[in-house]
């Protein structure tokens, strides 16, 4: 429970890769260190938003404010008690450092009055009161309960002042302990990695398309499947009195999956020149909204038949394709190609398959903060990829991340699941990350951030981004050794 008791440190994750779309959360226990902003702590509330104490009548010099939401089902709460004659030795001893260091026009160094101190001071004095006093009995009590915190605590009540005992009692949410045994034993079906020649053939035949060229068909005859019509158009929305639909020397295959089929239907068997009409019903899920479900009478116009011709099969198609000297050097990387993205794929899906399987076996209470943490890491992906799409600030805050939140809320809760599931397998099966493994890892991410290593390291240091990118290896070798002794 390191660090200011209302702040929540935000998850760094390596630059270049999302290791198994794991939460980067942290789900050791953590020690008090500071308690500079205790005071301002929110009040927490359970899932369900309810409280798990009530006040009446006024706060009676308690701090209560409603805070984040905490799971009851693995929530603590623990009260510190201060005896009085302590308190006022830390005000004494803490009063004692202002009054030498502060300067006050009329008085000499030092010499201030002590309630003047105390007056200019207060707010200051009881913060450092208050880290004095509570950080080490804290963590002492947290730890004589014998369980993992997680988080932040979140004060709930705080009473403080000079003469009189400190108090306060804070709850926290926990990690629980639970049984893993049988792990071993969990399976899924472990699919074959191997290329088929049918897929093989099918990535030869889309790298053909991508070469393929449209040419005028000039023998005097009529559209057919497999031609392409080139036409013009223009329609109009039945019962709509909308703009036209207008086109000019578009291209449509006669029979192509991605052709309308009442074009089909209206261009096969019409010749260059020809006029004709078309009236396209779109079904209610077209993929342009402004003509799904809408009844559309287009007349045509057919200026002219192409047909499209596929290069061959040879030493000169590998070479326009790329680096290649000979057809069977593109055809052996196409099958690598192919063999290493199958390889992840089916690494990928079957180990989803089964961190699913270990949490449907081992069920226990997840941390709420856990959830919330792991909401905000999947939001602030997302952010990224709309802003890297060209979306701008205004167009996000627009959002409704109410929405957001609750639609990312399932997924976080099984990657949070299957964060502490591979946390407690690693711990059983004594896996651990090497430096040299670390700086394998820190120097990919350099190269990819630009950022020299030297400089990334202070700063992960700094911010804890170290230890949290060790822990994502351990889980992501953890992952590994689980998939690698799956049968098949």
């Amino acid at each position: 429970m390191a660090g200011r008791l209302k702040r929540r440190a935000k998850p760094t994750k390596p630059a270049h890769k999302a290791i198994l779309k794991a939460p980067q959360v942290r789900p050791e226990g953590k020690t008090l260190s500071s308690i500079g902003t205790l005071e301002n702590t929110p009040q927490p509330e359970t899932v369900e938003g309810t409280h798990e104490h009530t006040h009446e009548g006024p706060h009676d010099g308690h701090d209560h404010q409603h805070g984040p939401v905490l799971n009851p089902e693995c929530t603590r709460e623990l009260t510190v008690d201060v005896p009085a004659e302590e308190v006022a030795k830390a005000y004494q001893r803490v009063t004692g450092n202002y009054r030498r260091y502060a300067r006050f026009p009329g008085f000499r160094p030092g010499k201030a009055p002590e309630s003047v101190i105390r007056r200019k001071f207060a707010g200051e004095i009881r913060k450092e009161v208050i880290d004095a006093l509570l950080p080490e009995r804290f963590n002492k009590a947290v730890g004589e309960l014998g369980i993992r915190p997680i988080g932040q605590p979140q004060v709930t009540e705080l009473s403080v002042e000079d003469g009189a005992p400190l108090h306060v009692k804070a709850v926290f949410e926990y990690l629980p302990d639970f049984s893993i045994e049988g792990y071993g034993s969990t399976t899924v079906p472990k699919p074959s990695v191997e290329v088929t020649e049918e897929e093989f053939q099918q990535e030869i035949e889309r790298l053909r398309e991508s070469r393929a060229t449209i040419e005028p068909v000039e023998e005097d005859r009529a559209l057919a499947d497999g031609d392409w019509a080139q036409i013009s158009y223009k329609g109009y929305i039945v019962a709509e009195a909308a703009d036209p639909i207008e086109g000019q020397d578009s291209l449509v295959e006669i029979g192509g999956k991605e052709t309308v089929q009442a074009f089909s239907d209206a261009l096969r068997g019409a010749k260059p020149g020809q006029e004709l009409k078309a009236e396209v019903v779109y079904p209610a899920d077209y993929a342009e909204p402004k003509l799904a479900g809408k009844t559309v009478s287009y007349d045509v116009q057919v200026k002219a038949i192409k047909k499209r011709t596929l290069p061959e099969l040879n030493d000169d198609f590998a070479k326009e394709i790329g680096d290649y000297e000979t057809y069977a050097d593109l055809e052996n990387s196409v099958r690598d190609y192919l063999k290493n993205r199958k390889r992840r794929n089916v690494e990928n899906e079957t180990k989803d398959r089964l961190f699913a399987a270990l949490a449907e076996k081992f069920t226990f209470p997840v941390p709420e903060s856990l959830v919330q943490e792991q909401i905000d890491t999947r939001l602030e992906r997302g952010l990224r990829a709309l802003a890297a799409q060209g979306m701008s600030p205004d167009q996000m805050r627009k959002m409704d991340f109410g929405r957001l939140r609750t639609a990312q809320r399932e997924s976080a809760v099984a990657e949070v699941k299957t964060s502490i599931l591979l946390d407690r397998i690693a711990q059983q099966e004594n896996i651990t990350i090497s430096d040299d493994e670390l700086d394998h890892e820190l120097q990919l991410a350099a190269l990819q951030s630009r950022e020299p290593l030297d400089t990334l390291k202070v700063r992960l240091t700094q911010d804890g981004g170290l230890a949290r990118i060790r822990e994502q290896l351990r889980r992501e070798k953890t992952a590994n050794l689980l998939y690698e002794r799956l049968p098949g």
